[in-house]
């Protein structure tokens, strides 16, 4: 007899249905899988039927085949091991096919009938919704992630015998023991983090103002300063004066940590913008994502969040090149022989470095590093990354009166206040439009939005001349001017917030002109 089981398959970050197919005729027993399979779903047959032996289901001599559709779509995992052996069941007249009717089913199966958690359940479900499907029955541990989606079924099952048991009941769900999961819902995860403010850093206040800057704007920035200067700390207070994620862009993050599979039980929705900070003796492909099973890297699990990169000329050259189209085109592309992935890389870029491998250059007391030495470190950061970079602001060392004094310093809430207010001018700005930001906008439509009187336009003329700007450069001026307007209040750009763009582009040239 023939079945058909509705299941879910990953491709990269995005979700499709998939259909397991499975007949079961008289004849030379065996037991064949097609459909473009790897080894993890090849090995499911083994799987799925001592599973079966051990849920005290026989299944007799057939020849069995199990088909998985799109046949085109490589087909990787253990999350089809549940499908495949309710398909078995259907097949065998053991379960009605009205129990699998509009319903999806997900999980990976112990060699006792355990239904293992599986990764990716946000994205189908989202998909299954989609496609009207009814109902999805998950693995128990997943179902917290999957009642996220509201106005769909899901049902949570531990066991092969649990899931049979439930399918057998197809006209008296009421009087099912296993009931539909509660949705869940976005207030029941993760406050936000009030362990770290800025009100507890002394001195710098030009590194917090470049920060309150490149927030509002979501710029990329880069802090360069000697060792102990503030700089990993101001780092990890920025999520603080970012604005809190909307429920489309905890849905979309979220969907991205399903992906990678890291989301469980205990935290079913990312209701936080991300922070990431990777040591620098990360691989490339750990950064990038991809790997034998395509995973998000990353610079994709930072999506909409912080990546900070600390030591930034302590990584391979090669790993911060890679930096280069996602800082640029927001996503990064994975080319394999078996298919082509897209992975969102919608981050802020937050950087720090010394000025020289000692750390102390200037400082002719402290530093000892040849001009070669600098030249050689600093040499690891190219150019077409420095021109990607919005803000590059100095940390200086901090005095011993500053770090004593017993003044109040501001706290986060007070920058976060303005930053959402600079956010609210852009929101209502870029209302019709596809930008969300000022750090978004391309060249295109810079004199659009960022338009110049006469005398900010021969500003940037001569600023154009004397810095000997690249195209690139010129225009993130422009944007960060912008940015620094939205923060004044002003819909028009200055000849001040001119300047003090100017200032965020003038350290990279100091240490690299």
């Amino acid at each position: 007899m023939y079945s058909r089981v509705i299941t879910g398959a990953i491709s990269g970050i995005d979700s499709i249905l998939a259909a397991v197919e499975v007949d079961a005729q008289k004849g030379m027993p065996g037991f064949e899988m097609v459909g473009q399979l790897n080894n993890e779903v090849r090995e499911a047959k083994e799987r799925v039927r001592v599973a079966l032996k051990n849920t005290s289901v026989e299944i007799p001599p057939m020849r069995i085949t199990v088909s998985i559709s799109p046949a085109e779509m490589r087909k990787e995992g253990a999350s089809y091991d549940l499908p495949i052996a309710v398909g078995i069941l259907v097949s065998l007249g053991l379960i009605p096919k009205e129990g699998i009717q509009d319903t999806l089913i997900l999980g990976e199966l112990g060699l006792n009938g355990e239904v293992h958690s599986v990764r990716g359940v946000l994205p189908i479900v989202q998909k299954a919704k989609q496609e009207q499907v009814r109902r999805c029955i998950l693995p128990l541990s997943n179902v917290r992630e999957g009642a996220v989606i509201n106005e769909i079924e899901i049902i949570g099952v531990k066991s092969l015998s649990e899931t049979i048991a439930y399918l057998r009941e197809v006209e008296e769900r009421k009087a099912q023991k296993i009931s539909p999961a509660e949705r869940t819902l976005i207030e029941s995860f993760d406050a936000i983090d009030t362990d770290v403010d800025f009100a507890e850093i002394n001195g710098q206040e030009a590194v917090k103002r470049a920060v309150e800057v490149a927030a509002a704007g979501f710029h990329h920035m880069l802090m360069i300063g000697p060792p102990g200067s503030g700089k990993t700390m101001i780092a990890k207070r920025i999520p603080t004066i970012l604005p809190d994620l909307s429920m489309e862009e905890c849905l979309e993050v979220s969907t991205i940590y399903s992906v990678a599979g890291q989301l469980d039980d205990s935290r079913a929705l990312i209701t936080q913008r991300p922070f990431l900070d990777p040591h620098h003796t990360i691989s490339d492909q750990a950064l990038a994502g991809g790997g034998r099973i395509p995973r998000p890297g990353v610079i994709s699990l930072a999506h909409r969040g912080v990546l900070f990169m600390d030591e930034l000329p302590e990584f391979r050259r090669s790993t911060i090149e890679i930096l280069r189209q996602p800082l640029e085109d927001k996503r990064i592309h994975i080319a394999r022989t078996y298919g082509n992935f897209i992975y969102p890389a919608d981050f802020m870029l937050v950087a720090a470095m010394n000025p020289c491998p000692c750390g102390y250059f200037p400082d002719r007391n402290h530093c000892n590093c040849s001009e070669a030495d600098i030249r050689r470190y600093l040499s690891k950061i190219s150019g077409p990354i420095l021109d990607r970079i919005d803000v590059v602001t100095e940390a200086p060392r901090v005095d011993i009166h500053q770090l004593s004094a017993t003044v109040e310093n501001e706290r986060s809430a007070a920058i976060k206040a303005r930053v959402m207010e600079a956010r609210e001018r852009q929101k209502y700005r870029y209302r019709d439009t596809a930008y969300r930001f000022n750090a978004q906008l391309r060249s295109g439509d810079i004199r659009t939005y960022c338009k110049l009187g006469i005398d900010e336009q021969k500003m940037m003329e001569e600023v154009f001349a004397i810095m000997n700007l690249s195209a690139r450069a010129y225009h993130k001026i422009i944007k960060v001017a912008r940015t620094v307007a939205d923060l004044d209040g002003k819909d028009e750009i200055g000849t001040a917030h001119i300047s003090e763009a100017v200032c965020y582009r003038r350290n990279d040239k100091e240490y690299w002109g």
